[in-house]
């Protein structure tokens, strides 16, 4: 049985932890902690959580519990992942998992010594929609794989918002920005030889929309895109155009709204559509295997830290400082 703690009473929680909890017998959430106690409180009444512990510091060390779940602010994932890897916990971290790639880094190097998982949470990775997407663009259906252009927009109108604070390791790319990277990256296999980015600011060194120009293996152009300006329309997708053909993955982050992959072929359309289970339900049941089998998930150490590293660069690009400086 994996027992979590949940770190923060976070708006995410519930869709990503508890709910998947709740349908797995081998998974379960029996403790949480906020930093406003009373907070925590309501949390674990709503959502029947047992315990509810004094602090971040109880709960990592707390014995009744084998694995703890980070939903804080990106600037507060680096000393508790820490801290609760070497309290021998097995580490569930949302996305981005740092700050920047030093600090990936050396959450990878603790995960290493300690043998426990340490997972980012890119849940879309463990559903069959971009399983499917994957075999399709290595199977040479599309031809030779000519660009690729990914998108992912969500408004954020509120600017008190954690997303527009650089302190907290705040901006579009961090939050929004970063799935469509790992789509990329994920979608190729492969790992950006150069990158060129523009952006617009909102609050102090905050990008609030961040658009990329990448140059992959094989002269592949790829183009990535993300906005949380006020008035950006939510779009999340993956355009990929081949010499004889495209597809389209419309919705790769959240499959279980509707979603459909779109081939075109010799002048012929035709759309795919996978399970509705819910990313995290397939996010929870990788992490149980990667407990299980002791062998670190898809998005482990080792993919963090190439993910923080295309992150660092994309903000050098755009020269703006990285996070967590």
């Amino acid at each position: 049985m994996i027992t979590f703690g949940a770190l923060g009473a976070a708006r995410i929680t519930p869709e990503a932890l508890i709910k998947p909890c709740q349908q797995e017998p081998r998974a379960q959430v029996s403790l949480i902690a906020a930093r406003d106690k009373r907070r925590a409180a309501i949390f674990a009444t709503q959502h029947s959580i047992d315990f509810i512990a004094e602090n971040y510091d109880e709960l990592v060390n707390d014995p009744r519990i084998n694995a703890v779940y980070i939903a804080l602010p990106i600037h507060a994932h680096h000393q508790w992942a820490i801290q609760a890897l070497r309290a021998g916990k097995h580490v569930l971290c949302e996305k981005s998992l740092a700050s920047n790639q030093r600090q990936a880094v050396e959450m990878a190097q603790v995960a290493a010594e300690t043998g426990l998982i340490l997972m980012d949470a890119f849940h879309y990775r463990y559903h069959p929609l971009f399983h499917r997407a994957q075999e399709i663009y290595a199977s040479g259906l599309l031809g030779k794989i000519i660009s690729i252009h990914a998108e992912f927009n969500v408004p954020v109108p509120d600017s008190r918002d954690i997303r527009m604070n650089y302190g907290t390791a705040g901006g579009v790319t961090m939050d929004i920005g970063c799935y469509p990277i790992s789509w990329v990256r994920h979608l190729t296999a492969t790992e950006p030889m150069a990158i060129e980015a523009n952006a617009e600011v909102g609050p102090m060194n905050v990008d609030v929309y961040l658009a990329t120009q990448m140059l992959f293996p094989g002269n592949l152009q790829v183009s990535t895109a993300a906005d949380m300006r006020p008035d950006a329309k939510f779009t999340a997708f993956i355009k990929v155009v081949g010499e004889i053909g495209t597809m389209v993955v419309n919705n790769p982050i959240a499959p279980q709204l509707g979603h459909y992959i779109e081939l075109q072929l010799n002048d012929k359309v035709s759309r795919e559509q996978f399970s509705t289970r819910p990313t995290y339900s397939y996010q929870l049941d990788a992490f149980v295997a990667a407990v299980e089998s002791q062998r670190q998930p898809l998005t482990g150490p080792e993919d963090a830290v190439q993910q923080m590293a295309v992150i660092d660069r994309c903000y050098e690009a755009a020269g703006l400082p990285v996070r967590g400086l």
